[in-house]
């Protein structure tokens, strides 16, 4: 009896970028980097200033602490000095992104949870013809 060809290494690769899933997750990641500009933008732009606005002009940007001892009015003026800086602002910005991000991709899980849902009265789906044929199997090994 023959063994059928091995596939080459290459066959595989195809065949593995080619499943849905890889498809879809490569998809997600390039619209995620897309919408991160967004957050990205939604923060520094508007929610920021918002912020700074009732915390009296304060921008979270330049929230940094100098690591040489000197003051620098601005992080840009600390860096263009060379100085080394604890960047505590831009983390409080990176915080509120992911805030928002998890908030927004919360809504959009439970909208589509909420869409694939069957409607009231709607029967369910049939389950597919392998899931049945094991559930005979098992109720006849249980007899």
């Amino acid at each position: 009896m023959a063994m059928p060809p091995v596939p080459s290494w290459v066959d595989e690769f195809k065949s593995f970028i080619l499943r849905g899933n890889v498809l879809d997750l490569a998809i997600g990641v390039i619209i995620g980097a897309a919408f991160g500009g967004i957050v990205t933008s939604l923060v520094k732009d508007i929610i920021n200033p918002i912020i700074g606005l009732f915390l009296g002009g304060a921008d979270f940007s330049n929230v940094f602490i100098s690591l040489n001892g000197k003051r620098y009015e601005t992080l840009e003026l600390a860096k263009a000095a060379g100085a080394a800086t604890v960047n505590v602002g831009l983390f409080i910005n990176a915080i509120i992104q992911f805030l928002i991000m998890a908030f927004v991709i919360f809504w959009v899980v439970k909208t589509i949870s909420r869409l694939q849902r069957p409607k009231p009265g709607e029967a369910p789906s049939p389950p597919p013809p392998a899931e049945v044929l094991l559930t005979e199997i098992r109720d006849l090994l249980k007899k």
